[in-house]
């Protein structure tokens, strides 16, 4: 009778066999030599605090997105010029991006200036202007195609096409997390997944365990806001003692694969899930705040996740992105002056009250914010057609060519208006920044050359901004 006892047992797949049978005598010494690093590695955490290239202007980020594309001449970049040919043709003919435009389209909403660098901004944003000598407006970005699929992934990712690591995965592979009972990187978006889904925050090539953790922020319970948080069915002690008898059955399997990314990702999965119940639900409950502070953020769904925001990195995490909803809600094709009022006013307050939160608390010096969308919007009104804005003329069409974002904190040089699109607000014409700059940027104030900030995967190494991206020296204090 055979020996069947599990220690003797053999399991071995066909690509195993192969593998062995084939390669095996030239990889005996080979995994001799990683067996220690191997072991090393899937006992690591990954998250753990690193240390970046050089000092860092920035030890976290607030991303926050508005997405579908909200317009650059109705926010941040006034272009009175409009005015002048409401009902004329432009000058070089009619304006083009995706779809046809017609006659220029002024803004329906008044600028004012504001602070000591007198930075003139939108009605819509007047508590975000009450903090706008720390803000530094960009108002020359540019992106490559006039499509919501591509460019949100160029804005998250680097890269329109293919599967990339999003700029918070990159973030928190490189820097770790100053809390481990925290996911690193939380992206927050009340309704559902926007437009292209988990792809916005994904690892992609990178280990899993670098991947953002979604958040659905239209729930207000704890429970279901973070679902599975708590376990009603058996004591923590249970629990603890369920994860320790998972871990060395993963770390047998793991042995076997020779450290497999996934499985050493699932098992990291599987430690914060059951550090985060205690943590988590107290970081996400808004209601520990004092009433006057949960008054200056306002009511509402975006009021309650910025400020879910600011307790995250208060907290360490590193980064937390913020999604304006499910979908592409400032994608106005019509209706923008209605629409594009009814957003703001859902987030101004919240978003200026932020601005005052982190600085009178210390922290936006180190926490770096930035606003925008994955492109702006067109000057000249998009001409009605079959759909959405069938008889209308009330709407802008997407625009790549020239839009507006915004940062603030973290290192950023604020007061200051940088680039320039023409008199209209096409197309970006002076200091262009494209969305690869923005990136090379932003790694810089968080103490990494994009240059060098790479990871090998395929045979190459890669890196978010690819083989692109300059710095915008004149956008760091």
């Amino acid at each position: 009778m055979h020996d069947i006892t599990p220690n003797s047992r053999i399991a071995i797949n066909r690509r195993d066999m192969l593998s062995r049978c084939g390669m095996g005598f030239g990889t005996i010494a080979l995994g001799q030599m990683l067996a220690s690093n191997q072991a090393q590695g899937a006992a690591a955490n990954p998250l753990l605090p690193k240390v970046a290239h050089f000092p860092a202007k920035a030890k976290r980020v607030i991303h926050l997105f508005m997405n579908g594309g909200p317009s650059q001449v109705d926010t941040f970049d006034p272009k009175p010029e409009l005015f002048n040919y409401v009902g004329k043709s432009m000058p070089g003919g009619n304006l083009k991006t995706e779809r046809p435009t017609g006659s220029a389209f002024p803004s329906p909403f008044r600028f004012r200036k504001h602070g000591e660098s007198g930075i003139e901004v939108s009605e819509l944003f007047s508590h975000v202007a009450e903090s706008i000598d720390d803000i530094a407006v960009i108002r020359s970005m540019h992106a490559n195609v006039p499509n919501h699929e591509p460019s949100l992934l160029l804005m998250n990712c680097g890269e329109a096409r293919l599967v990339r690591p999003s700029l918070g995965s990159w973030l928190t592979y490189g820097l770790g997390t100053d809390n481990q009972n925290l996911p690193a990187f939380v992206s927050m978006c009340p309704g559902g997944y926007p437009i292209q889904e988990s792809q916005n925050w994904q690892s992609g090539f990178l280990p899993g365990i670098y991947q953002g953790a979604y958040v659905d922020t239209k729930n207000t319970e704890i429970e279901k806001l973070i679902e599975n948080i708590r376990n009603d069915r058996i004591m923590p002690r249970q629990q603890s003692l369920q994860l320790d008898l998972l871990r060395s059955m993963n770390a047998k399997h793991i042995e076997e694969r020779q450290g497999d990314a996934q499985l050493e990702s699932r098992i990291q999965s599987f430690e914060l899930a059951f550090r985060m119940q205690t943590e988590a639900s107290e970081a996400f409950d808004i209601s520990r705040e004092p009433k006057h502070i949960r008054e200056m953020y306002g009511e509402g769904v975006h009021a309650r996740q910025i400020l879910i925001a600011r307790r995250l990195v208060e907290r360490g995490v590193r980064f937390v992105q913020l999604w304006h909803g499910a979908g592409q809600p400032w994608d106005n094709h019509d209706d923008i002056e209605v629409n594009h009022r009814r957003l703001a006013k859902e987030c101004d307050q919240p978003i200026g009250a932020l601005l005052k939160d982190l600085k009178q608390r210390g922290m936006l010096d180190e926490t770096l914010v930035i606003w925008g969308g994955e492109f702006g919007r067109t000057p000249v009104v998009e001409l009605p057609k079959e759909g959405a804005n069938a008889g209308k003329i009330n709407g802008r069409d997407h625009n790549h060519w020239g839009f507006t974002m915004w940062m603030a904190g973290g290192g950023v040089k604020g007061g200051q208006v940088y680039g320039a699109t023409d008199e209209f607000g096409f197309k970006a014409v002076e200091d262009k920044v494209h969305v690869h700059d923005l990136h090379a940027t932003i790694l810089k104030l968080m103490g990494f050359d994009h240059e060098k900030f790479t990871y090998r995967y395929a045979g190459r190494d890669f890196r978010l901004t690819d083989v692109h991206g300059n710095v915008v020296e004149s956008l760091i204090a």
